[in-house]
Parts: C-alpha cells; sequence; structure tokens
C-alpha cells in the first residue's frame, strides 16, 4: 500500500474518529456512517490501528465506495471514504 495517496485533501462532509479502536471496529464503525450518509458524501476517518489499512482497503474493493484520499502519519491513518 502506499503510504500517501496525491495529496489533495477532499472536504468531508463528517468525520469519525476511531482512534484507539482496534480491529474490527474501525471498519465497522466507518460502515455505521457511511451507511447514514447520502450518495456521493465523503467521510474522513481517523484511525490509529494498523490493521485498519488493510481493512479499508480490502472493503472499498468490496463495496461501491471509494477511498478519495489517504494519509498515513506517525500514528494515524487518515482515510476520506466517498459513499457509493
Amino acid at each position: 500500500m502506499l503510504d500517501k495517496m496525491p495529496r489533495m485533501e477532499p472536504v468531508a462532509d463528517q468525520e469519525l474518529d476511531v482512534s484507539g479502536l482496534q480491529c474490527p471496529m474501525p471498519l465497522l464503525k466507518a460502515k455505521l456512517a457511511l451507511n447514514a450518509l447520502t450518495s456521493q458524501q465523503v467521510l474522513k476517518v481517523v484511525a490509529t490501528d494498523p490493521g485498519s489499512e488493510r481493512d479499508f482497503f480490502a472493503f472499498v474493493q468490496q463495496s461501491r465506495h471509494e477511498i478519495l484520499a489517504f494519509e498515513k502519519q506517525q500514528q494515524s491513518y487518515c482515510y476520506w471514504i466517498k459513499k457509493g
């Protein structure tokens, strides 16, 4: 996986901070948040679990959603997910 995708931070319609939660909770909470959004809206997720990188990229490959941007920092992982 890439440490950074193109650095163009999309505008998020909602932000979800799942810092401190371990797999599978970050993804489960993100799925619930995405369900509440309308199509084309963007959810920003901030996680600290290293496994979230694998989980989120696998999730969007199996769904209609899209990761618009991803940023890996020292202690956190940020995802901007557009609802499909």
